[in-house]
């Protein structure tokens, strides 16, 4: 199944299991284990998925990264020096592999393999991590001249260096929120694949110093490694032809709070076709939006319930009549602050969405695909600055999103029946804080903020009510 412009990689734990008492397992070191009470079983760790942010149309020729381990603890409260992680992939750590996130274009299921199989215990696995190279590491073959892990922009192909922070000491982290259905269970004599998701194009910020960094969206599930595709096409509503331009399309799942946040995301190819693959198990929601090749923008549609292994059929868009492009610009503030008093300003990762509700759900809304952006949400930090309000680091923005309101319908065997929910958009901006370089931790308290909603009229340039985080870290 080719996809040149697929949105994720991802990395795979491939886990066979034998019945307790039913034999002898063999080992990767060449030894034999007994058989006893508790579940044993293989554990492989592979890649796949390049993101859409790779050129040409991206502003990245290549992501590098420099893996020297993936681990996994049955507790979701482990810290990083406890006992009970279990070593996924012990042979990188003799031999780190670094690995182009941009790479493997022309094969949307394509698997990498990062490790020799490995014995691993059955239990509910609530917490995994990533750990990566020290930029300063020596690692043979270095496609990053001299630094572990970079970018190379796809205008120049001149190499910057990724910078990370506690990523290289102990981990990029995926709680068990992140993990479909809380966690990954293996009981006796199952196999599994769990599928680890890493939104390449949401997860590098461009700081205002002009370095790039490692921010990580991650995500995590079950899959099965032969029925695990989501696919579809795109077509424009006027013509049935294909967009003559650029589709975004994203698959949501509800959070704890009921909201649908994007989980994976691709472009859609040039006759219109889209495919996720692999994906966990499980129902998501469908939004698309998109713009034509003279930048018109069209509504949102969104088709609900479609479960892994189905296929949604045609889907239509509609090209918006709203405003002059049919799009609008939301523009606002972020700022934070520490708990001190008084308190002063304090730098934060902030992800920003679009919300927008249809009946009795709430969809994120992906950015319109633009020059200016490449994911379906915005990353932003906050950082010290003149125009700050006082005792706070603050950052501007500004969200380029469809005006027209979502045609939603509902997953059918025969194709969505899409109806209009609203002629124009309704937005709510949500932010949520993350401490800088940390992998994911939450960060300030409330860690979400949200702007009122702001309904449409006739104004297609709106400046939203502030963000303003504090007790931040």
């Amino acid at each position: 199944m080719a996809n040149k412009t697929s949105k994720l990689w991802a990395l795979f734990l491939t886990t066979s299991f034998l019945l307790a008492g039913v034999g002898i397992l063999a080992c990767g070191d060449g030894k034999n284990t007994s058989t006893t009470t508790t579940g044993h079983g293989m554990a492989t760790v592979s890649i796949s998925d390049p993101a859409t942010c790779a050129g040409p149309s991206g502003p990245f020729a290549h992501v590098y990264v420099t893996i020297t381990d993936v681990q996994a603890h049955t507790s979701a409260t482990a810290g990083d020096n406890d006992a009970g992680w279990t070593d996924l992939t012990p042979n990188l750590g003799k031999q780190p592999k670094q690995i182009d996130l941009l790479g493997q274009a022309d094969n949307k299921c394509f698997l990498a393999t990062l490790g020799d199989a490995l014995q691993l215990q059955a239990g509910n696995y609530q917490q995994i991590r990533l750990i990566l190279a020290d930029n300063s590491a020596n690692i043979a073959n270095n496609l990053c001249q001299g630094s572990a892990n970079c970018v190379v922009l796809g205008t120049d192909n001149s190499v910057h260096t990724l910078l990370l922070s506690s990523e290289a000491k102990t981990g990029i982290k995926i709680p068990s929120g992140q993990i479909a259905s809380g966690g990954f269970n293996i009981g006796d004599g199952q196999t599994k694949d769990l599928n680890i998701d890493f939104s390449t194009c949401e997860s590098i910020v461009l700081q205002g110093n002009g370095q790039y960094r490692l921010k990580p969206v991650l995500h995590a599930g079950e899959v099965s490694t032969t029925s695990t595709s989501i696919n579809g096409k795109v077509l424009d509503k006027a013509t049935g032809n294909p967009v003559s331009g650029t589709v975004v399309v994203a698959l949501e799942q509800k959070d704890a709070a009921g909201i649908d946040r994007v989980v994976m995301s691709t472009l859609a190819n040039t006759d219109g076709s889209f495919v996720f693959c692999p994906i966990p198990a499980g129902t998501y929601d469908v939004v698309i939006v998109g713009v034509d090749a003279s930048g018109v923008a069209y509504q949102p549609s969104i088709v609900t319930g479609v479960a892994n292994g189905q296929t949604t059929g045609n889907v239509s868009l509609y090209a918006s009549t709203a405003g002059t492009q049919g799009g609008v610009a939301l523009q606002g503030i972020v700022t934070s602050q520490n708990s001190a008093t008084p308190a002063a300003g304090t730098v934060a990762d902030v992800a920003l969405s679009a919300l927008e509700t249809a009946g009795t759900s709430t969809f994120t809304i992906p950015l319109l695909p633009t020059a200016q952006q490449h994911a379906p949400t915005l990353a932003v930090e906050t950082a010290a600055q003149a125009s700050c309000p006082q005792n706070t680091d603050c950052t501007s923005y500004t969200m380029a999103l469809p005006a027209g309101g979502p045609y939603v319908g509902v997953y059918s065997t025969s194709g969505p029946a899409l109806a209009l929910s609203a002629p124009l958009a309704t937005y709510v901006v949500d932010g949520l804080a993350f401490v800088p370089s940390s992998g994911g931790t939450a960060n300030c308290t409330p860690p979400e903020q949200k702007t009122q909603a702001y309904a449409l009229t006739n104004n297609f340039s709106l400046t939203v009510g502030t963000l303003a985080f504090t007790q931040c870290q």
